[in-house]
């Protein structure tokens, strides 16, 4: 499988680059957001790329920057999502701010997105919720374990995990490392009681 390749850029397009490398020349499918960064013909290019096989294809699908790669496969892992449409839903809208409108539930500003209904914005939106709490939890886990306890209780208790990280992290602000673990989770409480 090819994961990443770098070399020269014969051709380019807003879909679609080729790369030389070695004297082979990959053709490659690109959002236009990558395009956008390229560098001109001629020049170096380095690419993050995804191999797809399907039945009568083999297709490359590359990404200047890693998150981008790493928002298509969430996509391309949504029921009903192919390389082609989530390529085409990386074009209309960055992954920053795909990632902004699903925590928000902004389904309207998905759906802006050609090719994107009402239905598809509204699968993408709870189906990447989920795999971006997760994503959230696990960066949160690798903080200091006094806030990895706190998020674990204030979880347990049923606040959500944007609300929870919030006030552990002011609470954290607050106070002296070393404080009780009982007096971080009452002073967590109080300022959860306050929104």
């Amino acid at each position: 499988m090819i994961a990443y390749i770098r070399g020269t850029l014969i051709h380019k397009t807003p879909g679609r680059v080729i790369v030389d490398t070695g004297g082979v020349g990959y053709a490659v499918a690109i959002p236009v957001s990558s395009f956008v960064r390229l560098g001109e013909i001629g020049g170096t290019v380095e690419l993050h790329i995804h191999t797809h096989l399907s039945d009568d294809a083999l297709a490359l699908y590359g990404f200047v920057a890693q998150d981008e790669k790493d928002m298509f496969l969430k996509l391309v892992g949504i029921s009903g999502i192919g390389p082609k449409l989530a390529m085409n839903i990386l074009s209309g809208i960055a992954p920053e701010d795909l990632e902004d409108a699903v925590k928000a539930g902004d389904v309207a500003r998905i759906s802006l997105v050609p090719g994107i209904g009402k239905k598809t914005a509204l699968r993408i939106t709870m189906e990447l919720q989920d795999k971006l709490e997760k994503k959230e939890r696990l960066l949160s886990a690798k903080g200091s374990p006094e806030k990895e306890d706190l998020l674990s209780a204030l979880q347990n208790m049923g606040f959500r995990l944007k609300e929870a990280e919030r006030a552990v992290d002011q609470t954290l602000a607050a106070n002296k490392p070393g404080t009780e673990f009982e007096k971080l989770l009452r002073e967590c409480l109080r300022r959860l009681a306050k929104l």
